[in-house]
């Protein structure tokens, strides 16, 4: 099935600066924070103005629930965390975008948050073994293909 996307959806700058781009569900985008320093996606939905999920309608709200689900499943399972973070802040981005951080008990931010703690490190290669068994298995996911 072809995703169905909103034409006057504009990417938040922010998300665009700090994120690579790996591919779509039928309703949200999936984004890489490039900051290697965790496993950290983010599912934004293709819907304009939506800044949180109660404003999404009924069935968008279940398709972002299906996804985000989809997405954590094979997060746990390709990466093995001791904790799966899943949050929708939206403090400085306020385009809707829900976080998925996989977290480990020695990663340098245990047990606090990730977000503003320390400054991001950058990815060599975001395109590893991991994320490429990632993407080839997300199910009903169009693939942007690497660089």
């Amino acid at each position: 099935m072809k995703p169905e996307f909103a034409p006057d959806f504009i990417l938040h700058q922010r998300l665009v600066q700090d994120c690579f781009p790996l591919g779509r569900f039928p309703l949200c985008r999936l984004l890489l924070m490039n900051d290697s320093s965790y496993p950290w996606f983010i599912l934004v939905p293709e819907r304009s103005g939506i800044r949180e999920v109660y404003q999404l309608p009924a069935p968008d709200r279940a398709q972002l629930w299906e996804e985000s689900a989809a997405l954590s499943t094979l997060l746990a399972d390709i990466y093995r965390p001791d904790k799966l973070n899943v949050a929708a802040i939206g403090n400085l981005v306020a385009q809707l975008h829900l976080h998925h951080v996989v977290r480990y008990r020695d990663d340098r931010a245990w047990p606090g948050v990730v977000w503003g703690r320390f400054d991001p490190v950058p990815y060599a290669d975001p395109f590893d073994g991991r994320l490429r068994k990632l993407l080839e298995r997300l199910p009903r996911f169009e693939a942007n293909p690497p660089p």
